[in-house]
């Protein structure tokens, strides 16, 4: 399609930050260089990060991803994703003799050791999350007897706790900021002397980008957000658009989602991207906006990002070496089936 002329008042709001934060960038690169040092096949246990684009490029590359650690043939490498798992799963990783990667995001992590330590201390622990997202399956791994999770405000009066003063709230990392501190006034109010965690749980990243859609919604009509279905972050961006006041608030994964008549009667269109969306499919949706007229981008600037992680250490070592031996110290290389099998599990 060739490029119209920018018709008079159509703009775009770039909002920054957006896309890849220090946690994405940090998991997808680990893949990449773990494919590099030990070549494919390199198992990925669910999605490296909620991105359909950026799984299917690893794909192509010699990644593979399975939903359990038992579909790993034993000798081969298993990298966990940006969204941690529960103990139990590197327990699965040695029982299966695998070699591991772990992904895990570091702001992630931090929530894990929390709830380590206020379950050592005997708290009971409020997770406020989302029921079956990865990220709170992993966190409430780490202390089930502790956890119980909260599901939003409409979820707190069902609550209950052995003793009032000794409970404590931790915090998926992908929340809304708004709809968490929702949850957690009802919690105060509920249980008085609540504890909050040492710092923020809600990641910066989450923040930030959420900051910028509300700067950025309150200005647009129409505001597309690029994004997975199953990115947590991405989906709230889209509520938080609407709620600052945007019109319209749409997620889609690629440029050639977007349907024209989103357009009708839209004079600014508010565009970011999720936390795990590479820029390129952010440059694709400007593209196709441009050729729609749509040619005046004018960026948004909520915060400053200089946050990086190194990647995991695990990446020091020689795997593939590693994974053989432990293989043959279970009796040679099956499939996972074979390997179960033969243990007798």
């Amino acid at each position: 399609m060739g490029r119209m002329s920018a018709s008079p008042g159509r703009r775009v709001l770039l909002a920054a930050p957006r896309g890849y934060c220090a946690g994405v960038d940090r998991a997808v690169i680990a893949v990449e260089k773990a494919l590099e040092q030990y070549g494919a096949p390199v198992y990925v246990r669910h999605e490296i990060v909620h991105n359909k684009y950026v799984v299917q490029t690893l794909e192509k590359k010699g990644a593979i991803f399975v939903e359990q650690t038992e579909e790993v043939p034993p000798g081969n490498i298993v990298m966990f994703s940006a969204h941690g798992v529960a103990p139990v799963v590197h327990e699965e990783a040695e029982r299966g003799r695998l070699a591991t990667i772990d992904a895990t995001c570091p702001l992630v992590t931090k929530v894990h050791k929390e709830a380590v330590r206020f379950a050592k201390d005997d708290y009971d622990i409020l997770l406020i999350g989302h029921e079956g997202h990865e990220e709170v399956i992993g966190t409430s791994g780490e202390a089930p007897e502790h956890i119980q999770l909260v599901d939003g405000p409409g979820d707190v009066a069902k609550v209950e706790v052995r003793d009032p003063s000794k409970v404590v709230w931790l915090s998926q990392t992908t929340l809304s900021v708004d709809e968490t501190m929702e949850t957690v006034d009802a919690l105060q109010e509920k249980f008085p002397q609540l504890i909050s965690p040492p710092s923020d749980d809600i990641c910066y990243a989450t923040q930030n980008r959420q900051l910028a859609v509300k700067q950025m919604g309150a200005e647009s009509e129409l505001v597309i957000v690029v994004g997975s279905r199953n990115s947590s972050n991405s989906v709230r961006l889209v509520e938080v658009a609407k709620n600052a006041g945007a019109r319209e608030a749409y997620l889609v994964d690629f440029a050639d989602e977007i349907d024209e008549t989103w357009l009708e009667g839209v004079s600014t269109v508010g565009v970011t991207s999720g936390a795990s969306v590479p820029e390129v499919l952010v440059e694709q949706v400007l593209e196709w906006l441009s050729q729609r007229g749509f040619e005046d981008v004018e960026l948004v600037k909520a915060a400053e990002e200089s946050i990086t992680f190194s990647l995991p250490k695990e990446l020091r070592r020689d795997l593939r070496e590693e994974a053989a031996t432990l293989a043959a110290e279970r009796g040679g290389a099956g499939t996972g089936t074979e390997a179960r099998e033969n243990s007798g599990e």
